[in-house]
């Protein structure tokens, strides 16, 4: 080995070292929020999972596996949890579909369906909150827009109750959370869209394919990472709703609406059982981390074209 070899060699794991110096200084700090504001946080959810503790007071009582004891035969947790099962299939089965037709339409129209982007976007923008609060006037059996349509057909005066019967509440909810998402995943096939080579789309009309063939055969599949990684991000997103529905029903009438993050508020905020709050908690970080990576797992796309 020469002088010149042994030199450069030193310099490089000089640079190396310096390299590595300067990303732990800039990752530190991202570094320290992950573990205060993530880790932290879950942790001491399975922490206190093992207590009995109204969250108040100082004292807390070390109880073991009491709680998940508990858990394991709780009809209401398990009711719940199918209830955000059966929000999650039509999460998927309404948003990611009506998304991709939105996405098609746009990306065939391009700038003069501009007016449409933003509006069909605008749902997405408006809070959780408000969009509960409009939804639940709108719904309304008194003055709402189905009972109003059903009294103008009817003739005479009907009343429509969809929030508080079940399961007509779960359904209604179920499409006040498509109305609000759905412009998400829009946005999302837009892009995807906008990743695939125009060149594709000419050379597909050149060899006589109309626009639909296109869609069909070539722009579908090359959109298959997209389409999981939507699902993905549906599927979580639908096993953790809380805002709206408490909103709109607090889980009502007669639990049918009921979802586990609902069912951990009340636990731990209104019956103050902070324990038990905290083991649902610590199962719904369970659950949701299980199905995602077997959703991962099972959903396989071709990725290279």
């Amino acid at each position: 080995m020469t002088q010149k070899t042994i030199k450069n060699s030193s310099l490089a794991k000089v640079r190396s070292k310096r390299i590595g110096i300067a990303a732990a200084v800039f990752l530190l700090p991202a570094l320290a929020l992950i573990a205060v504001y993530f880790i932290y946080p879950i942790i001491d959810t399975f922490v206190i999972s093992a207590y009995k503790w109204n969250g108040i007071s100082a004292d807390r009582t070390f109880i073991g596996i009491e709680n998940w004891v508990t858990l394991f035969h709780d009809k209401l947790f398990w009711e719940a949890f199918g209830h955000n099962i059966i929000i999650m299939v039509f999460s998927i089965v309404l948003q990611i579909p009506i998304g991709m037709l939105l996405a098609t339409f746009l990306d065939a129209g391009g700038k003069k369906f501009n007016f449409f982007k933003v509006v069909w976007f605008l749902p997405y923008l408006m809070s959780s909150v408000a969009i509960a609060f409009l939804f639940t006037y709108a719904l309304a059996t008194n003055g709402g827009i189905f009972s109003s349509l059903a009294t103008l057909f009817a003739g005479k005066r009907v009343t429509v109750d969809l929030l508080g019967r079940s399961p007509q509440a779960l359904f209604a909810v179920i499409g006040v959370m498509a109305w609000q998402y759905t412009p998400f995943y829009m946005v999302y096939f837009i892009a995807g869209y906008g990743n695939i080579d125009t060149s594709l789309y000419e050379a597909a009309i050149i060899d006589g394919a109309t626009r639909g063939q296109y869609v069909r055969q070539i722009a579908i599949p090359m959109l298959g990472p997209i389409f999981k990684t939507a699902c993905t991000m549906s599927l979580i997103g639908s096993l953790k709703y809380f805002d709206l529905i408490w909103n709109m029903t607090q889980g009502g009438p007669v639990n049918s609406t009921e979802l586990m993050a609902t069912y951990m508020y009340k636990l731990s905020f209104q019956q103050f059982n902070m324990g038990y709050g905290s083991c649902v908690a610590a199962a719904m970080f369970i659950l949701i981390t299980v199905i995602a990576l077997l959703f991962q797992k099972v959903f396989v796309v071709k990725e290279d074209y």
